[in-house]
């Protein structure tokens, strides 16, 4: 009776003991959460890359997102950012001059396109062109677009519209938006008959549909650039940029209709 109360002592002993010593390697596994701040366009698709990552590595990403500039703005101010990931190419430049990133990370990761949308029901079609009848396909109500001076969706939209000699047509009938995703939903609502977004949005949102593309030479190359910030925790923000820059995950960004630009690790 005594042997069996002493194997009955040893056995728990040993469950408590192998409870100390798992316990730190899954914290260890998991790391530290990855805190990114990224364009509002790319709200589902890293929302899916993700998921992906935590299932796989058991690692935390938390996703803030917003305009790139409001976004950079605030990193320079000192919010907890471990990565960003940008609309253009400004922005990101923004933060390199002041001094914000950890240059040997930063990568061109996707690109995209700008598109002309209205809501699902609409009639209108319409060819974009040189002096296309954007104003006439208004009447009476607003052409929804990202703030054009700050919103890199906006900016590129007024690029392209100047280019096609439209802007002036249009100037005070445009609803400026704080990013991509609220100009989106004011068509999507039906608050406005038409919107530029990326195209990666209309394909997000099935209450919109797509009237025709703009011309890639309208406007400046559309690149989303990514890089870690020097007030990164640990090395997990590395180790989810080169996820990013998985096959697995570019295939979900070629799937939700960007273009992939980095190269596959």
């Amino acid at each position: 009776m005594r042997n069996a109360s002493r194997r009955g002592f040893f056995a728990r002993l040993l469950v408590i003991a192998s409870s100390l010593v798992l316990a730190p390697v899954s914290t260890v596994l998991a790391g530290e959460p990855v805190t990114v701040f990224a364009a509002a366009s790319l709200k589902d698709v890293l929302g899916t890359i993700a998921e992906d990552w935590k299932s796989e590595t058991g690692g935390t990403v938390v996703l803030s997102f917003a305009a790139s500039s409001a976004l950079a703005k605030q990193i320079e101010e000192g919010a907890p950012a471990d990565l960003f990931i940008s609309a253009d190419l400004k922005w990101m430049d923004y933060l390199a001059k002041a001094d914000q990133l950890v240059a040997d990370t930063r990568t061109d990761l996707l690109g995209n396109r700008i598109v002309l949308v209205a809501p699902a029901e609409a009639t209108a079609t319409v060819h974009i062109e040189k002096g296309f009848p954007l104003a006439d396909l208004l009447g009476g109500g607003h052409l929804a677009m990202g703030n054009t001076d700050a919103v890199p969706a906006g900016v590129y939209g007024k690029a392209a519209l100047q280019a096609l000699g439209v802007w002036d047509s249009v100037k005070d009938k445009v609803a400026q938006a704080e990013n991509v995703r609220a100009a989106l939903l004011l068509v999507s609502r039906q608050e406005a008959p038409l919107g530029i977004v990326y195209e990666t949005d209309a394909k997000a949102d099935p209450k919109v549909k797509v009237l025709d593309r703009f011309p890639e030479d309208s406007h400046p190359p559309i690149i989303y650039p990514a890089a870690v910030l020097k007030q990164a925790k640990g090395p997990e923000a590395r180790e989810f940029l080169a996820y990013l820059q998985s096959a697995k995950a570019h295939a979900v960004f070629t799937d939700a209709g960007f273009t992939v630009l980095s190269k596959t690790n």
